[in-house]
């Protein structure tokens, strides 16, 4: 039997690329999918509605149940219709991967207020407005029934927010954001039986090719597939995965890595207060032996940002 026969998954930005990946194998997977996608380009412009419906059509191809939809994740409204329309088509939600993103790549001291707002407005309003109302669900669910629900949020970081990237200071401030507010809403809602966790995927996708230049295809696995990302972020949308989160993990090939999270690795302490001259003398304490520059590239494996 599938592992997530009779649930109802929302997928945003799954007309194309990884979030593609994960509503076909929600689907595999026995989940009813909402497919949501604008159908713009990676920078946020256009609006074509054929990538949400071919991925629905692909869906009932293979004997699933899907349905397009096309609102925005950033408009309160929008985000609120969306999760209405799972709960009215099919009856419930379960699941939402938060997965819509755009890019308008620009160094700090060459970037407009305008490029700064669009990315950041997509990628932060576009996470919490959509939990919003699926937390909000739950929350009423869970109070009425007495019980914890099934519920399951994936919100989509990169390896930019983890680790930063030369180039994208909107981006890494967004996806650095995701990762603590995917913290706090599993802290908020594990009373009611959610799980919140956050990726970092790498994978060959507009995004990734619009910043890093075209990433070949290699005969045998192709590690850089956007659809092996999926397997992971389904799994934690299981009852086998109900122990698992306010997580972070980079999903890459045949590769998961868990994050581990903000922690103090080293102190000095004076039992009273420093001077200046003294942290002069006494900082070298503080860092060891590490590093204290800016990497040059991302520290996990080998690759670049989602």
């Amino acid at each position: 039997m599938p592992l997530l026969e009779g649930k109802v998954a929302i997928v945003t930005g799954a007309g194309r690329g990884v979030g593609r990946g994960h509503a076909l194998e929600l689907a595999r997977q026995g989940a009813k999918v909402i497919v949501n996608d604008l159908g713009g380009e990676y920078d946020g412009t256009g609006d074509d509605n054929r990538p949400a419906t071919e991925v629905v059509n692909e869906i009932k191809a293979m004997g699933g149940e899907a349905a397009a939809n096309f609102d925005n994740v950033a408009d309160f409204k929008g985000a609120e219709n969306m999760i209405n329309q799972a709960i009215e088509t099919f009856g419930d939600l379960n699941i939402l991967i938060n997965n819509a993103g755009i890019l308008r790549d620009r160094m700090t001291f060459n970037m407009e207020e305008a490029e700064w707002d669009a990315v950041v407005t997509v990628h932060g309003k576009g996470h919490f407005a959509p939990t919003k109302f699926a937390c909000t669900y739950w929350r009423n669910k869970s109070k009425e029934t007495g019980n914890p629900v099934h519920g399951r949020l994936i919100h989509t970081s990169s390896e930019s927010g983890l680790f930063g990237n030369a180039g994208q200071p909107n981006y890494d401030f967004a996806k650095a954001g995701l990762i603590s507010f995917s913290l706090c809403v599993a802290k908020e809602m594990v009373k009611y039986g959610v799980t919140s966790n956050a990726i970092a995927p790498r994978a060959r996708t507009r995004m990734t090719e619009g910043t890093f230049g075209n990433i070949p295809k290699p005969e045998g696995f192709d590690a850089w597939d956007p659809d092996n990302v999926a397997p992971w972020v389904v799994y934690l949308c299981t009852e086998e995965a109900a122990h698992i989160t306010g997580q972070c993990f980079v999903v890459t090939g045949g590769e998961v890595s868990l994050i581990e999270q903000h922690h103090v690795c080293n102190t000095i302490n004076k039992g009273d207060r420093w001077t200046v001259e003294e942290l002069v003398a006494k900082s070298a304490e503080l860092f060891g032996d590490r590093a204290t520059g800016a990497p040059a590239r991302f520290p996990v494996s080998s690759g670049a940002a989602q």
